[in-house]
């Protein structure tokens, strides 16, 4: 039995020796072919790359003509607008220019009109400033500057009453000094 079983173990490691052979030969020409294979595959991705890279391109090269084209009329109507904002703005400015010279012969007008009315104010001034000097020169007293009414006298001094009801009298400093009830 021993023998037997030696011998079927010779013939097996027998049968793998030979088939490693085969299958080194087998295996030798599947990389050979698989390598072939390979490297007209990876031509084929090279050149498929190629298309791809050039239609890429092209497509690159039709963006840039679009964006191009998109800019040019970009820039056209930006031009209309801005040419109508300026002549808007002309338009606005002439006006303003007519407006302002209105307003200047208005302003003038009620300049001249002004004087005359200073110079009548003058006038009535000077004439009034010469009696309101006699007055105040013969009672040595400030006219108050509110026309209050006179209610009597105080220590020698005229009594004003206020539109409040409040009673003062002028001081020799020329100030009001009230009095108390």
């Amino acid at each position: 039995m021993k023998k037997l079983l030696l011998l079927c173990f010779i013939v097996v490691l027998s049968t793998n020796f030979y088939a490693q052979e085969t299958t080194a030969k087998a295996a030798k020409s599947k990389t050979e072919a698989s390598a072939k294979k390979a490297k007209s595959d990876a031509d084929k991705a090279k050149a498929d790359a190629k298309k791809e890279a050039a239609k890429a391109k092209k497509e690159a090269v039709k963006a840039t003509d679009a964006s191009t084209a998109a800019k040019k009329e970009s820039a056209t109507a930006a031009k209309k607008t801005a040419d109508k904002a300026k002549s808007d703005a002309d338009k606005a400015k002439a006006d303003a220019k007519k407006e302002a010279a209105k307003a200047k012969k208005a302003s003038d007008k009620a300049a001249s009109a002004t004087d005359d009315a200073a110079k009548a104010v003058k006038k009535d001034a000077a004439t009034t400033k010469k009696t309101a000097t006699k007055t105040l020169k013969e009672t040595n007293e400030k006219a108050p500057k509110v026309a209050d009414k006179v209610t009597g006298e105080y220590n020698g001094k005229k009594v004003y009453t206020g539109p409040k009801g409040g009673r003062y009298y002028i001081n020799k400093n020329g100030n009001k000094t009230y009095i108390q009830d």
